[in-house]
């Protein structure tokens, strides 16, 4: 990966509804326009995106998305309101971004959540984008956050009963995400933490599928893991407010868009069949299954991969 480097420009960008968000741009001010696409949601848009892209050739923005780390107000603060953080409103700040910034047309590398929010942008804005590359790929339906809240307790039986049971009795065989979601907003701080812990502690379950899986260290912090578990239990108690199935139904429509879609084999949590139907699906997407690798690009070859897609697109005008 490439040296780490500072943003030359940065700001505050007011998306209404009380919301601001976060950017930063680095790289080579004339250099091809790309943009990072960080998953969770609320993740953050963390320096180590930056790594991946030679920034002699790129012009690189990040964006941490609605209510999130340098975004206003954050969705760890008790009273923070997230009706109006959807992937709808996200889109919208990404475009309202590119206007902002003079930028025709830009580039897109996004993971894991990522890829689903990367994949509704160009589905709805294709004209707005010159190639993608996914690694982690998801398309965020309603099947897949069956999976990984149920499913994968049949791989981590104990850990998931655990994290079932960490919701009212009455509410076990519903829909977990929601569930957590209203502990997660409980007046009592104490109900809230102890949510919070709960469900970052399957999330760093369900992707211990590999050799040389590690904790991730961002669960440590209790401001991250209220913020974290927040968004996700808001997105995915409502499947990411997409239509189920859209996004692979309407691939068609990222025709003439070169991509490159990356996805280890081992990445049972998000099985690997998501990014091959959309592969098949999107005409000129190239696929990549990494054995032995899981999720997330804490693997060589994965790490290969998306350094060598960014580098062979730097080369496009």
């Amino acid at each position: 990966m490439y040296p780490d480097i500072e943003p030359y420009a940065h700001g505050l960008l007011d998306v209404g509804d009380g919301n601001r968000v976060y950017w930063e741009v680095c790289g080579n001010p004339d250099g091809k326009p790309a943009l990072v696409i960080h998953g969770g949601p609320g993740s953050g848009a963390g320096a180590g995106w930056r790594r991946y892209f030679d920034p002699a050739k790129y012009k690189i923005v990040l964006v941490d998305q609605r209510n999130c780390e340098r975004s206003t107000p954050d969705a760890a603060e008790p009273d923070v309101d997230l009706s109006t953080n959807t992937t709808w409103h996200l889109i919208a700040d990404f475009e309202q971004l590119r206007q902002e910034l003079g930028i025709e047309k830009w580039l897109l590398l996004g993971a894991s959540h990522g890829a689903s929010l990367g994949l509704a942008y160009a589905e709805k804005h294709p004209e707005a984008i010159s190639e993608i590359v996914l690694f982690s790929v998801t398309n965020a339906t309603r099947r897949e956050v069956e999976w990984i809240t149920r499913d994968m307790g049949r791989i981590f039986p104990e850990e998931w009963a655990r994290f079932r049971d960490g919701v009212p009795e009455d509410q076990r065989d519903g829909n977990l995400p929601l569930a957590y979601s209203r502990l997660l907003h409980d007046p009592d701080p104490a109900v809230r933490e102890k949510a919070a812990r709960d469900w970052c502690d399957w999330e760093d379950t369900h992707v211990r599928t590999h050799p040389g899986w590690r904790p991730d260290t961002r669960y440590d912090d209790p401001v991250f893991r209220l913020r974290f578990a927040r968004l996700v239990t808001h997105y995915w108690a409502n499947a990411a407010w997409l239509e189920e199935g859209v996004l692979l139904r309407e691939a068609g429509k990222l025709a003439g868009i070169p991509g490159v879609l990356i996805h280890g084999r081992l990445d049972i949590s998000g099985p690997p069949d998501i990014a091959w139907l959309m592969a098949q699906a999107w005409p000129d997407a190239e696929l990549h299954l990494v054995d032995q690798e899981g999720h997330g690009a804490g693997g060589q070859r994965t790490q290969e991969l998306i350094l060598d897609a960014l580098e062979r697109f730097g080369l496009r005008s």
